[in-house]
C-alpha cells in the first residue's frame, strides 16, 4: 500500500509540476495566482491587428493588474452572491455548452416528429382540400335589404354555374376576394381550423367536383367549389420548411432541454440536467482553454461593471455636492476657445408668443426654462412653440449662428411656425457647474477611479513574476 502510495503522489507531482510549467503563475493578486495562459489570452484579444491603441505587453501589465485588482474588490464585496449576478452568469456559462449537447441527428429526429405529428393530425381531420370560392361581400351591419339583395346575386350566379357556367370566369368577374379571384377563385390548401365555421362546416361535407349552394359567413356569401383532396407532402420537401420552423421557434433549446431530462433518468444516482452540463462545461474547458478564459472573462466582466458602477460612474453621477466641489476646483480647466450662446432658439405660431416666451422665463434660472416653456406653451393639445435649449457653439445652430455670432447664414423654415427668435446671452466661460455638467461627470468618474486605484494597490498585494512575462506568446 505504501509503494503504492508513493507513486501516486509521485505521479500526481509530476503532473503538477508539469502544469506549472506548461502554463507558469504570471502573477499574484492577493494572494490568487494568475496563470500565464489567462493573461496571453486577454492581451492577444486586446491588442489583435487594427488596434489604434495597441499596447506592449510591459504596458499591458498594469491594465490587467488594475483589472484583476477590481474584481478582487468586487469579490470581496460579495457582488458574485448577488442573484442577479449568478442568474446573468449561469445563463451565459449555458449557452457556451449547451449547444455542444445536441447534435443533427437530434434536430432531424424531432423535425420528423413535428413532420408525422401536423400529418397524422391533418389527416384524421379530413385532410387537406384545394378548393375555390366566389364571395359576394356583404357589410357587417347591412340592412335587411341589402342582405337580400347579395343573397340575390349569389343565387343567380350559383343558378349559372349549375347549368354549366365558367366558375373561374365567374369568379374573376363578380368575387369580391381579389386574391382568389385573380386564380379563378382558387384558395391556398385547406385543412380544418383555417377558415371560419360555416365555410369549414360546408366545404368539409362536400365531395370532390361539387358546387356549394350560397353559404352565409361574417364576410358575405360564398359559393364554394371543392376541387380535390391533397395528399399530404412527403417529409423531404417539407423538410427545409420544418428546420426554418423549428429555429424560427427556438425548438432547440426544448430539444436539448429533453436530451438533458433524458440523460439525467438514464445516469440515475440523482444526477440533475444542470450536473450534466457543468460536467460537458468541464471536458471542453480541458480541451479548449480559450473557452475556459471567455467564460471568466465574461463572471469577471460583470463583477467589474458592478463594482465600478457603484463605485465610480453612478456615485460620481449622482454626487451633487462632489461635483460642484470639483468643478469650483478645477473651474479654469473649462474655459473655451471662444464665447458661447446659454439660451434657447424658438420658434412660434404668430408673433406674439416671441415676447411671451421672453417674459415667461426671464426670472427663471436656465435649468428650469424647458419645463416653465412646455408648462406655458405646450401643455395641451396645441404646441405653440418649438424650442431647441443649450449651450451653443458656433455651428450648433443656424438661427444662433444668424442672430447671435452674425453669421451670414441661410436658415431653413419650420413649418407651420414662421416667427424664430433667440433668448439668452453670450459667456466666454462655463458660469455654473450645469453649463459642462457631462464634461464634469466624465473628469470627476476619472479622479474617483484614479483614488479608488490607489487604494486598491494599497489594500492588495500584487506580485508579477517577470521572468514569466517575457515568455508571453503574442500573437
Amino acid at each position: 500500500m505504501r509503494i503504492i502510495a508513493f507513486f501516486a503522489a509521485a505521479l500526481l507531482s509530476s503532473t503538477m509540476v508539469f502544469a506549472q510549467q506548461n502554463d507558469p503563475v504570471i502573477m499574484t493578486v492577493n494572494g490568487q495566482p494568475i496563470n500565464r495562459s489567462e493573461f496571453e489570452y486577454s492581451y492577444n484579444k486586446n491588442n489583435t491587428e487594427g488596434v489604434i491603441d495597441k499596447k506592449s505587453v510591459e504596458e499591458y501589465v498594469d491594465l490587467f493588474i488594475n483589472y484583476k485588482l477590481k474584481v478582487q474588490a468586487a469579490l470581496d464585496a460579495k457582488l458574485d452572491t448577488l442573484t442577479s449576478f449568478k442568474q446573468e452568469f449561469m445563463t451565459y456559462r449555458d449557452q457556451q455548452v449547451r449547444p455542444s449537447m445536441i447534435t443533427d441527428a437530434d434536430v432531424e429526429a424531432e423535425a420528423r416528429k413535428i413532420y408525422k405529428e401536423t400529418r397524422d393530425r391533418i389527416e384524421n381531420s379530413g385532410g387537406l382540400v384545394r378548393c375555390a370560392h366566389i364571395l359576394l361581400a356583404l357589410k357587417q351591419k347591412a340592412t335587411d335589404s341589402e342582405q337580400t339583395a347579395i343573397a340575390n346575386r349569389a343565387d343567380s350566379i350559383y343558378n349559372v354555374l349549375k347549368k354549366g357556367g365558367n366558375f373561374a370566369e365567374l369568379a374573376k368577374k363578380y368575387s369580391a376576394d381579389p386574391g382568389s379571384a385573380a386564380r379563378g377563385g382558387e384558395l391556398p390548401l385547406i385543412t380544418k381550423g383555417q377558415t371560419v365555421q360555416s365555410f369549414e362546416t360546408a366545404l368539409f361535407s362536400m365531395k370532390p367536383g361539387e358546387i356549394s349552394h350560397p353559404v352565409l359567413s361574417p364576410f358575405g356569401y360564398h359559393i364554394i367549389k371543392y376541387i380535390e383532396k391533397e395528399e399530404f407532402q412527403p417529409y423531404d420537401s417539407l423538410k427545409a420548411d420544418i428546420y426554418h420552423f423549428i429555429e424560427a421557434r427556438n425548438l432547440r433549446e426544448q430539444i436539448i432541454d429533453q436530451k438533458l431530462k433524458d440523460m439525467a433518468v438514464e445516469a440515475g444516482n440523482g444526477v440533475t440536467p444542470q450536473q450534466l452540463v457543468e460536467k460537458r462545461l468541464a471536458e471542453m474547458e480541458a480541451k479548449d482553454a480559450n473557452l475556459k478564459h471567455l467564460i471568466r472573462e465574461y463572471h469577471d466582466g460583470l463583477l467589474l461593471f458592478e463594482i465600478s458602477n457603484r463605485t465610480v460612474w453612478e456615485k460620481a453621477a449622482k454626487d451633487e455636492a462632489g461635483l460642484e466641489a470639483y468643478f469650483k476646483k478645477h473651474k479654469k480647466d473649462y474655459k473655451w476657445e471662444e464665447s458661447r450662446f446659454k439660451g434657447i432658439a424658438y420658434h412660434t405660431k404668430n408673433k406674439a408668443d416671441i415676447k411671451a416666451v421672453r417674459d415667461c422665463i426671464a426670472k427663471t434660472p436656465f435649468a428650469q426654462w424647458g419645463e416653465k416653456l412646455r408648462k406655458a406653451f405646450n401643455n395641451d393639445s396645441v404646441i405653440r412653440i418649438r424650442v431647441e435649449k443649450g449651450i451653443f457653439k458656433k455651428g450648433d445652430n443656424a438661427l444662433v449662428d444668424k442672430e447671435i455670432f452674425k453669421k451670414d447664414t441661410v436658415l431653413s423654415p419650420v413649418k407651420n411656425y414662421p416667427f424664430d427668435a433667440v433668448y439668452g446671452k453670450k459667456i466666454k466661460a462655463p458660469e455654473v457647474m450645469d453649463d459642462v455638467r457631462g464634461q464634469v461627470v466624465s473628469d470627476y468618474q476619472e479622479e474617483l477611479e484614479r483614488a479608488w486605484l490607489g487604494a486598491l494597490r494599497r489594500k492588495y498585494k500584487v506580485v508579477v513574476n517577470r521572468d514569466v512575462l517575457l515568455t508571453v506568446n503574442k500573437h
